[in-house]
């Protein structure tokens, strides 16, 4: 019986490029099935969107942990100064970015206010929505390109007694999962900020979800150059991460009087993360 790193060397050889190419392709096209959904799931309730939005927020949070900040203590020699110097500056990056989300409109519309300007309001908080939401998707291409890269260094190492290749992979699919509730949720709110179209809505969350691609690459490309700096770049993917889902998504689920649902939302979330990392480990 194959194993999973023989099986996916055996499909996609040995090239980090090509790796990171593959797992940014996976996750964009989880998000563009998310997105999609808009054409058969008209209309889900705030409810069950908050309790798909935990879901992801779930998924993401163990991710974090079991696949990116652990596995960089280790490849640092045990040694958690690179992993603490990248996390925070993952944090910074998504806290200065999550500061120039608001000032996009003056780029794109040529005005410096937009309230209270009927269309033209609606508009921009549409294209506001959807470039915050590509800012957000960044981490995550990032942190599945840096999980291939670094197993493309070894594909036979291991972490904690779970392969390299196989903590790549059960990441992919753990952020691909929760792409799709946040893919769904992009394309609905195109359509309720006022667009109303579901073909646009659903060009809306595909295309936020495209910026995984090229940052996949970039990060399996950037850890298989440059050893050194593997660490770091597992801190920063993992600080992304945390800072989306603390400052945005859950602060969202818990907004309109839906905590419970979303709460156990992020517990199954947790889990299933959990569980991946166990079977594909």
């Amino acid at each position: 019986m194959a194993t999973l790193e023989s099986q996916f060397t055996a499909w996609f050889g040995h090239s980090a490029l090509v790796w990171g190419l593959v797992g940014g392709v996976v996750i964009a096209g989880m998000n563009m099935l998310g997105a999609l959904l808009v054409f058969v799931w008209e209309d889900p309730s705030e409810r069950t969107l908050d309790a798909a939005l935990g879901f992801a927020a779930g998924v993401m949070l163990s991710a974090s942990y079991t696949s990116l900040l652990l596995p960089g203590i280790e490849f640092a020699g045990g040694n958690i100064l690179p992993v603490v110097v990248g996390f925070f500056l993952g944090v910074a990056l998504l806290d200065r970015a999550d500061a120039w989300v608001p000032h996009v409109h003056v780029v794109i519309t040529g005005n410096r206010r937009v309230e209270g300007r009927g269309n033209e309001a609606r508009v921009a908080s549409v294209l506001l929505f959807i470039v915050a939401i590509t800012l957000h998707n960044m981490p995550e291409g990032l942190a599945v390109g840096v999980g291939f890269g670094s197993a493309a260094i070894d594909p036979g190492a291991t972490i904690d007694g779970k392969s390299a290749l196989g903590n790549a992979v059960s990441l992919m699919l753990a952020i691909g999962i929760q792409n799709i509730p946040e893919g769904l949720a992009v394309s609905i709110a195109a359509i309720n900020a006022g667009l109303g179209k579901r073909f646009y809505a659903a060009f809306a969350g595909i295309r936020a979800g495209l910026v995984e691609i090229p940052l996949a690459v970039f990060g399996a490309l950037a850890v298989s150059l440059a050893t050194p700096i593997l660490p770091y770049a597992m801190g920063f993917a993992a600080g992304g991460m945390l800072f989306v889902i603390s400052d945005e998504i859950l602060p969202e689920t818990h907004a309109r009087g839906n905590e419970r649902v979303a709460t156990l939302g992020t517990m199954v979330g947790v889990m299933v993360m959990l569980s991946l990392d166990v079977l594909l480990g």
